[in-house]
């Protein structure tokens, strides 16, 4: 989908990789510059799965040499991604102004956790930290349970790299009318505030307040994980009545009074408690089984592993390739042909190549 499109990417760690990953994965040519000679990141490979379908170059940008073979490539890029803290790649002497000079049309990505400008630019971070006082992280436990997200999901993933996505691609539209470049300033505190939207769509109807555990996606008996026999886990989240209702009937609970009364916040913490014993009761593949193909929202929770060898994975969203478990690009379209893992590149295994298509070799 995004063939001809070339995305230069700075080494870095989290949300900007992942986002030059799924440009990657639509079809842009993306070439990745490595610290020259630079040690991998401690905990993680030294192939990263995030850095398929990417070409590699090894550079040490504070050498001028380096610097300069840095902006050749800069003025043949429809986009850069860089996820250093703000001001870090002007003291390099290739921000934003120095690479809009050999290329004006480049869109010029920039990926943090509190922003260019904001009272925070300087100062470290991670995915919690900028959801916390973003408020995305708020609702995120059941209630008197301490405020808990999957892991940089919500922040870095979510509320930073998918918007840096759609920031580059609205960019780059752009700039193929125009002519003209911009710089994308993708803060993970932005992304995940403009994540609750929907949540603000629903506090606007009066149906969400601030109070955790009070609402109708936080607080029901019937939208919240139970514990299972056998140490494992299901999901239930029949909002609407009539599936609630056949959750009920699954359950052989359709004739008790108390379970009748869905929406009664008095009632929820009994009920929630009277459900969990009732899960306790039984392995979790008894539940999955009873519940598989039905329309009353319950599903086992399942490892990455476990999902790869659940039936739902007929669509290839799971695969394994170079010895390692990945998932399949998203969304899909209906000319593309069916995806296979690309390779994972070593660092700077294409230096060569790319040197030579510049004409510095």
């Amino acid at each position: 989908m995004l063939q001809g499109i070339r995305i230069l990417e700075v080494e870095g760690l989290g949300p900007g990789p992942f986002a030059a990953m799924t440009l990657a994965d639509l079809g842009a040519e993306v070439i990745c510059v490595n610290r020259k000679g630079g040690a991998v990141t401690p905990g993680m490979p030294e192939r990263s799965l995030l850095d398929r379908g990417k070409r590699s170059i090894g550079l040490d940008l504070k050498e001028p040499a380096d610097a300069d073979t840095f902006l050749a490539l800069a003025a043949t890029a429809d986009g850069l991604i860089e996820g250093f803290r703000p001001g870090v790649m002007e003291r390099l002497g290739l921000g934003p102004e120095t690479c809009h000079a050999v290329n004006p049309a480049l869109v010029y990505g920039r990926m943090t956790g509190w922003g260019q400008d904001s009272p925070l630019a300087h100062a470290a971070g991670h995915d919690l930290n900028y959801i916390s006082l973003s408020g995305a992280l708020w609702y995120a436990s059941c209630p008197g349970d301490v405020p808990q997200t999957p892991a940089t999901l919500v922040g870095d993933i979510g509320g930073g790299a998918m918007y840096l996505v759609a920031g580059m691609l609205a960019g780059i539209l752009r700039a193929k009318t125009t002519g003209g470049g911009c710089v994308v300033d993708a803060a993970i505190y932005d992304g995940s505030a403009h994540m609750m939207n929907l949540l603000m769509s629903i506090r606007q109807a009066g149906n969400f307040g601030v109070q955790r555990g009070a609402n109708l996606l936080d607080g029901p008996h019937w939208s919240r994980t139970y514990a299972c026999a056998c140490g494992g886990y299901v999901s239930v989240q029949c909002l609407e009545p009539k599936f609630y209702a056949l959750f009920l009937e699954k359950m052989d609970l359709s004739g008790d009074a108390a379970f009748q009364q869905q929406f009664d916040k008095s009632l929820w913490p009994a009920l929630t408690g009277r459900l969990a014993g009732i899960f306790a009761s039984q392995a979790r593949d008894h539940w999955a089984a009873l519940f598989q193909g039905t329309d009353a929202c319950v599903a086992p929770v399942l490892n990455p592993e476990e999902s790869r060898a659940h039936p739902m994975n007929s669509r290839g969203t799971w695969a394994e390739a170079q010895g390692v478990l990945q998932a399949a690009p998203a969304p899909r379209f209906s000319d593309q042909p069916e995806w296979t893992p690309p390779e994972i590149p070593a660092r700077g295994q294409h230096t060569d190549e790319i040197l030579a298509e510049l004409g510095l070799k």
